[in-house]
Protein backbone atom coordinates (compact mmCIF):
# COMPACT_ATOMS: atom_id res chain seq x y z
CA UNK A 1 0.00 0.00 0.00
CA UNK A 2 1.34 3.27 -1.14
CA UNK A 3 2.27 5.67 2.09
CA UNK A 4 0.09 9.01 2.03
CA UNK A 5 2.97 11.91 2.06
CA UNK A 6 2.25 15.05 3.37
CA UNK A 7 3.59 17.99 0.87
CA UNK A 8 6.96 19.57 1.16
CA UNK A 9 6.96 23.40 0.90
CA UNK A 10 9.77 24.98 1.04
CA UNK A 11 9.18 28.44 -0.42
CA UNK A 12 9.78 30.38 2.80
CA UNK A 13 13.28 28.68 3.03
CA UNK A 14 14.10 28.81 -0.71
CA UNK A 15 12.86 32.59 -0.77
CA UNK A 16 15.70 34.16 1.74
CA UNK A 17 18.05 31.57 0.08
CA UNK A 18 17.90 28.29 2.82
CA UNK A 19 17.62 26.50 -0.68
CA UNK A 20 19.21 23.16 -0.50
CA UNK A 21 17.07 20.63 1.63
CA UNK A 22 16.86 16.86 2.60
CA UNK A 23 13.98 14.70 3.93
CA UNK A 24 15.49 11.56 5.81
CA UNK A 25 13.10 8.80 7.92
CA UNK A 26 15.57 8.43 10.70
CA UNK A 27 14.57 4.52 10.68
CA UNK A 28 16.37 4.24 7.51
CA UNK A 29 19.25 6.27 8.21
CA UNK A 30 22.90 4.64 9.22
CA UNK A 31 22.53 3.05 13.18
CA UNK A 32 25.60 5.59 13.68
CA UNK A 33 23.98 8.53 12.69
CA UNK A 34 20.36 7.95 14.16
CA UNK A 35 22.09 7.05 17.63
CA UNK A 36 23.82 10.50 17.31
CA UNK A 37 20.32 12.18 16.83
CA UNK A 38 18.76 10.30 19.86
CA UNK A 39 21.63 11.59 21.46
CA UNK A 40 20.77 15.11 20.51
CA UNK A 41 17.47 15.63 21.17
CA UNK A 42 15.30 16.48 24.13
CA UNK A 43 15.20 13.04 26.16
CA UNK A 44 11.41 11.44 25.69
CA UNK A 45 10.78 13.07 22.30
CA UNK A 46 10.30 10.80 19.65
CA UNK A 47 10.46 11.96 15.77
CA UNK A 48 9.94 10.28 12.65
CA UNK A 49 12.40 12.26 10.31
CA UNK A 50 14.67 14.24 10.09
CA UNK A 51 15.41 17.51 7.87
CA UNK A 52 18.71 18.84 6.84
CA UNK A 53 18.75 22.48 5.92
CA UNK A 54 21.56 24.23 3.85
CA UNK A 55 22.04 27.33 2.15
CA UNK A 56 23.96 27.66 -1.18
CA UNK A 57 24.75 30.54 -3.11
CA UNK A 58 24.46 34.31 -2.35
CA UNK A 59 20.99 34.74 -1.52
CA UNK A 60 21.21 33.69 2.16
CA UNK A 61 23.52 36.47 2.71
CA UNK A 62 21.99 38.63 0.96
CA UNK A 63 18.69 37.83 3.53
CA UNK A 64 20.59 38.16 6.45
CA UNK A 65 22.20 41.91 5.66
CA UNK A 66 18.60 42.84 5.11
CA UNK A 67 17.47 41.59 8.54
CA UNK A 68 20.03 44.32 10.28
CA UNK A 69 20.75 41.10 12.58
CA UNK A 70 23.13 42.66 15.18
CA UNK A 71 24.51 39.45 16.90
CA UNK A 72 27.72 37.67 17.21
CA UNK A 73 26.61 34.79 14.65
CA UNK A 74 23.78 36.26 12.47
CA UNK A 75 23.72 33.65 9.79
CA UNK A 76 22.43 31.22 12.72
CA UNK A 77 20.12 33.68 14.00
CA UNK A 78 18.63 34.73 10.98
CA UNK A 79 18.27 30.81 9.94
CA UNK A 80 16.74 29.19 13.36
CA UNK A 81 13.99 32.26 12.81
CA UNK A 82 13.41 31.81 9.42
CA UNK A 83 12.77 27.62 10.37
CA UNK A 84 10.29 28.39 13.18
CA UNK A 85 8.85 30.78 11.05
CA UNK A 86 8.21 27.84 8.59
CA UNK A 87 6.84 25.40 11.22
CA UNK A 88 4.76 28.30 12.54
CA UNK A 89 3.04 28.93 9.20
CA UNK A 90 2.30 25.76 7.41
CA UNK A 91 3.46 22.54 9.82
CA UNK A 92 2.17 24.07 13.11
CA UNK A 93 0.51 20.65 14.05
CA UNK A 94 3.80 18.84 14.14
CA UNK A 95 6.26 19.03 17.03
CA UNK A 96 9.91 19.67 15.61
CA UNK A 97 13.13 20.23 17.23
CA UNK A 98 16.32 22.39 15.90
CA UNK A 99 19.09 20.76 16.74
CA UNK A 100 21.97 22.55 14.93
CA UNK A 101 22.74 24.90 15.60
CA UNK A 102 23.31 23.68 18.73
CA UNK A 103 26.55 22.77 21.40
CA UNK A 104 26.37 19.11 20.57
CA UNK A 105 28.87 18.45 17.38
CA UNK A 106 26.71 16.59 14.58
CA UNK A 107 28.58 15.07 11.53
CA UNK A 108 26.91 17.42 8.99
CA UNK A 109 29.38 16.58 6.42
CA UNK A 110 27.73 12.53 6.87
CA UNK A 111 24.87 13.72 6.35
CA UNK A 112 25.94 15.74 3.18
CA UNK A 113 27.17 12.30 1.83
CA UNK A 114 23.92 10.58 2.37
CA UNK A 115 22.26 13.69 0.18
CA UNK A 116 24.70 13.65 -2.25
CA UNK A 117 25.72 16.63 -1.63
CA UNK A 118 29.51 16.38 0.33
CA UNK A 119 32.38 15.53 -2.11
CA UNK A 120 36.01 15.84 -0.19
CA UNK A 121 37.50 18.78 -1.89
CA UNK A 122 41.86 18.83 -1.11
CA UNK A 123 40.73 22.25 0.26
CA UNK A 124 38.75 20.13 2.73
CA UNK A 125 35.39 21.93 1.98
CA UNK A 126 32.51 19.88 0.86
CA UNK A 127 31.92 20.54 -3.01
CA UNK A 128 29.50 18.90 -5.95
CA UNK A 129 29.45 19.85 -9.86
CA UNK A 130 26.51 22.72 -9.37
CA UNK A 131 27.43 24.63 -6.26
CA UNK A 132 31.64 24.43 -5.89
CA UNK A 133 31.80 24.98 -2.35
CA UNK A 134 29.67 27.75 -2.11
CA UNK A 135 26.55 26.28 0.03
CA UNK A 136 27.00 24.95 3.77
CA UNK A 137 24.71 23.65 6.64
CA UNK A 138 22.86 25.78 8.19
CA UNK A 139 20.34 23.67 10.14
CA UNK A 140 19.30 20.17 11.22
CA UNK A 141 15.57 19.92 12.35
CA UNK A 142 14.13 16.32 14.01
CA UNK A 143 10.25 16.32 13.38
CA UNK A 144 7.19 14.03 13.53
CA UNK A 145 6.49 15.24 9.71
CA UNK A 146 5.20 12.78 7.13
CA UNK A 147 7.15 14.12 3.78
CA UNK A 148 8.28 11.72 1.31
CA UNK A 149 12.30 11.21 1.88
CA UNK A 150 14.21 13.08 -0.49
CA UNK A 151 16.04 10.63 -2.87
CA UNK A 152 20.01 10.98 -3.05
CA UNK A 153 22.01 13.50 -5.55
CA UNK A 154 23.86 10.83 -7.49
CA UNK A 155 26.67 13.01 -9.67
CA UNK A 156 30.58 12.43 -10.22
CA UNK A 157 33.40 14.21 -7.67
CA UNK A 158 34.28 17.07 -9.70
CA UNK A 159 37.57 17.09 -8.24
CA UNK A 160 37.94 14.00 -10.45
CA UNK A 161 37.45 15.71 -13.50
CA UNK A 162 40.17 18.66 -13.18
CA UNK A 163 43.72 17.53 -14.07
CA UNK A 164 44.95 21.53 -13.34
CA UNK A 165 44.57 21.21 -9.43
CA UNK A 166 44.91 24.88 -9.41
CA UNK A 167 43.38 24.74 -5.74
CA UNK A 168 46.63 23.09 -4.56
CA UNK A 169 49.08 25.31 -6.63
CA UNK A 170 47.08 28.57 -5.11
CA UNK A 171 47.70 27.51 -1.44
CA UNK A 172 50.24 29.75 -0.22
CA UNK A 173 50.82 27.43 3.18
CA UNK A 174 51.33 24.58 0.84
CA UNK A 175 48.80 22.60 3.11
CA UNK A 176 47.84 20.80 0.43
CA UNK A 177 51.03 19.68 -1.35
CA UNK A 178 50.75 16.04 0.24
CA UNK A 179 47.86 13.99 -0.53
CA UNK A 180 46.55 14.73 3.12
CA UNK A 181 45.14 18.02 4.09
CA UNK A 182 47.89 19.67 6.47
CA UNK A 183 46.26 21.35 9.19
CA UNK A 184 48.90 22.64 10.70
CA UNK A 185 50.65 24.48 7.36
CA UNK A 186 47.08 26.16 6.88
CA UNK A 187 46.83 26.74 10.44
CA UNK A 188 50.24 28.49 10.54
CA UNK A 189 49.92 30.49 7.94
CA UNK A 190 46.71 31.72 9.00
CA UNK A 191 48.25 33.38 11.99
CA UNK A 192 51.18 34.70 10.41
CA UNK A 193 51.55 38.64 10.05
CA UNK A 194 50.76 39.41 6.83
CA UNK A 195 48.75 36.72 5.82
CA UNK A 196 47.02 36.64 3.04
CA UNK A 197 44.59 33.72 4.35
CA UNK A 198 43.25 35.78 6.96
CA UNK A 199 40.04 36.58 5.39
CA UNK A 200 39.76 34.26 2.56
CA UNK A 201 41.36 30.97 1.82
CA UNK A 202 43.07 31.88 -1.68
CA UNK A 203 43.01 27.83 -2.37
CA UNK A 204 39.08 27.95 -2.38
CA UNK A 205 38.30 30.90 -4.74
CA UNK A 206 40.66 29.56 -7.20
CA UNK A 207 38.34 26.28 -7.72
CA UNK A 208 36.50 27.04 -10.75
CA UNK A 209 33.72 24.73 -9.93
CA UNK A 210 30.71 26.47 -9.02
CA UNK A 211 32.61 29.61 -9.23
CA UNK A 212 28.97 31.67 -10.34
CA UNK A 213 28.27 30.97 -7.18
CA UNK A 214 30.98 32.39 -5.02
CA UNK A 215 29.82 34.05 -1.79
CA UNK A 216 29.98 37.89 -1.94
CA UNK A 217 33.63 38.83 -0.28
CA UNK A 218 31.82 40.43 2.19
CA UNK A 219 30.43 36.88 3.06
CA UNK A 220 33.72 35.15 2.31
CA UNK A 221 35.28 37.59 4.71
CA UNK A 222 32.75 37.39 7.65
CA UNK A 223 33.51 33.40 7.59
CA UNK A 224 36.64 33.35 7.43
CA UNK A 225 37.08 36.03 10.26
CA UNK A 226 35.05 34.07 12.49
CA UNK A 227 37.62 30.36 11.55
CA UNK A 228 40.47 32.69 12.58
CA UNK A 229 38.74 33.94 15.69
CA UNK A 230 38.14 29.97 16.51
CA UNK A 231 42.00 29.22 15.59
CA UNK A 232 43.01 32.12 18.17
CA UNK A 233 41.25 30.42 20.87
CA UNK A 234 42.19 26.74 20.31
CA UNK A 235 45.53 26.85 18.53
Amino acid sequence: MMENFQTFNPTLLDSVGLNRQAVFDIDALPADVAASLAASCTPGRAYRQLILIAHAGRKLWQSVTAAGIASEDPIDDFTVKTVNQWFAGSLAQHTYEIIYPGSQAIGLQRLGQLAGWHHASPFMMGIDSEWGSWYAYRALVLADTRFEPTSPIHGAHPCGECAHRICVASCPAGALDAEKFDLAKCVNYRKREGSRCKETCLARISCPVGSSHRYSDEQIRHTYLGSMRAIERYY
